[in-house]
């Protein structure tokens, strides 16, 4: 049964922004029809800008075309995948749309993660060519043969920055050092190709082939709503209309005079289509920053001040407390959106007072390529809430147990969502595929949610047990085996806490084996072996058991009550 809601009758268009309309077109051009018309349209307007170096939307064009037949002389074919593990930087625009060019799939990696990770991510997908940073060049070389790519191609940052900051991290003084070691390395394996050879063939004329708007673009890793790691399905349909939407949502933006800054990382669902697609479609200037730095923004404002900054709320409270100091002048910052983590009213109350601008909160998923549904971008936005559906989509909010049954305005249920932006699938995962999509199209989040009368949503917590910090997924089984990896670990059990700032904090009960003792610092040491930073526990306590249910399957919610009992919080 389906409640009025979720077909004609969508009471939400009536709190949209004045402008903002309930459907948007139906995309007719891929993601690279979307690049060749800014190129054609804003050819002399900068497209990136890095450290103070620029790049026009023409030059643009001719770097993608020329490395889309570097990669081709490479073996890379229409369907194949292309690994991507790059921090944000002009290099990481030009190779994602390189792929695009030449028909393949792009695959988001983060460069940060270990081997393990990065091993697992590969057998998964298969990429034919890995295109990746530097420091890491000599560790995706050594993988083994199974997880391989055929080709590695290496990726310096300090080639696309300016000469004098080219020259001032080659001075012979230990500060230059540490900030080349930082950012850089010199690759040792054999066989790994300079990304300077790839951008040096000749340029790619025709598209060989033309893609298609149901074509898959990319595939991205995520923990899904099952906590399994998959690639989920994204086409061009996909994240075109993605960006079509945000576009819409914001009608008071101005095509080809925006300045978009990517604090956000690229190979993130988040940062990917807020800024690599839809800064992008709109003619924007994208200001690239490898990682967030506080310092590395405030030198970017003042001579690229930006006027549209998605973020999460600790970049906001950061910025908005360096403006009260006088350190930096926001008020070129008309709008900016957050997501990956719950936005506080009072992070809001901040950033409005020291920008003027709005700041509105968006709700989405990798499956939703991400975006889904955002608060209005006016007066009828209601803070504290994760707004309403953007337009084109739809939404239901059933019981979690029978997803057939809807619930009425006010009561818990899961939220299902609709749309051109709705993923296809996962990647060679045809069980998790039918468990994540359901007859007609709806995915099922995972979430809990409440539906107002008019359509605004409010996030109440999760079926699923992912564990979102920093507005990264964390799968907890995956980290309870990596514990379980130290020999003195008998049994893990691994569950978010909630931060008053937002997002989670992730933490761990451990069992330890008769007559070991307990190290937490050691533990998380350990840990740094086979996680990323960001999955490493902050909190680890010692308890004698884990609850469980009758079949033997830990208990996590219960888990997270005695963690919180015990102060860990």
């Amino acid at each position: 049964m389906q409640s009025s809601n979720s077909a004609g009758d969508r009471p939400w268009v009536a709190s949209y922004a004045e402008g903002v309309p309930a459907e948007i077109p139906a995309v007719t051009e891929t993601l690279l029809d979307m690049l060749d018309a800014s190129v054609a349209k804003y050819g002399k307007h900068t497209a990136l800008e890095f450290f103070g170096a620029t790049t026009t939307y023409a030059e643009l064009g001719e770097l993608v075309a020329r490395a889309a037949g570097g990669l081709r002389k490479l073996g890379v074919q229409a369907g194949d995948r292309v690994a991507l593990a790059l921090p944000n930087c002009p290099q990481h625009v030009v190779a994602f749309y390189a792929v695009m060019r030449l028909g393949a799939i792009a695959v988001e990696h983060n460069p940060l993660y270990t081997p393990r990770e990065i091993r697992h991510q590969f057998e998964v997908t298969s990429p034919v060519v890995a295109i990746v940073w530097d420091k890491i060049a000599d560790v995706v070389s050594a993988l083994p043969e199974d997880a391989r790519p055929a080709h590695v191609v290496s990726v310096s940052l300090p080639e696309a920055m300016p000469f004098g900051k080219r020259f001032a991290l080659r001075l012979p003084i230990a500060k230059a050092r540490k900030a080349r070691e930082a950012i850089t390395a010199k690759p040792t394996a054999k066989g790994i190709i300079p990304w300077s050879r790839i951008v040096e063939a000749r340029r790619i004329s025709e598209r060989v082939p033309h893609p298609t708007l149901d074509d898959t673009a990319l595939l991205l890793l995520t923990s899904g709503t099952t906590g399994a790691p998959k690639a989920a399905i994204l086409s061009h349909r996909n994240l075109r209309s993605n960006a079509a939407q945000g576009r819409a949502w914001l009608p008071g933006l101005h095509d080809g005079e925006e300045v978009v800054y990517a604090v956000l990382p690229l190979f993130h669902a988040y940062g990917l289509t807020l800024c690599l697609t839809f800064a992008i479609s709109i003619g924007a200037k994208l200001v690239l920053f490898p990682k967030y730095d506080l310092d590395l923004v405030i030198a970017a404002t003042r001579t690229s001040p930006p006027t549209f900054l998605p973020a999460v709320p600790p970049i906001y409270d950061a910025l908005a407390r360096a403006s009260n100091h006088k350190r930096i002048d926001l008020t070129g910052v008309r709008f900016a959106i957050s997501g990956a983590m719950s936005l506080p009213v009072a992070t809001v109350t901040r950033w409005e007072e020291a920008t003027g601008g709005l700041l509105v909160e968006g709700y989405g998923m990798t499956e939703t390529s991400p975006v889904a549904l955002g608060n209005p971008a006016g007066p009828s936005r209601r803070p504290g809430t994760v707004g309403v559906p953007f337009p084109s989509t739809e939404i239901r909010v059933v019981d979690p147990d029978d997803p057939t049954q809807d619930r009425a305005p006010g009561e818990e249920g899961e939220l299902l969502i609709r749309g051109p932006q709705v993923f296809g699938g996962y990647w060679n995962a045809p069980d998790e595929t039918v468990a994540a999509l359901l007859p007609g199209g709806w995915l099922r989040t995972g979430d809990i949610v409440t539906m107002s009368e008019d359509g605004f949503v409010t996030i109440i917590d999760r079926l699923k047990e992912l564990i979102i910090t920093g507005g990264f997924n964390v799968s907890p089984t995956e980290v309870e085996q990596a514990l379980m990896l130290h020999p003195d670990v008998d049994s893990a059990a691994v569950v978010g806490l909630r931060r008053p700032s937002g997002g989670e904090d992730v933490a761990a009960a451990v069992v330890m084996k008769p007559g070991a003792v307990f190290d937490a610092s050691a533990l998380r040491d350990f840990c740094r072996q086979h996680l990323t930073a960001y999955k490493i526990p902050k909190k680890i306590v010692q308890v004698d058991e884990l609850p469980r249910s009758q079949v033997g399957k830990v208990l996590r919610r219960t888990v997270r009550d005695q963690l919180l009992q015990l102060g860990a919080g």
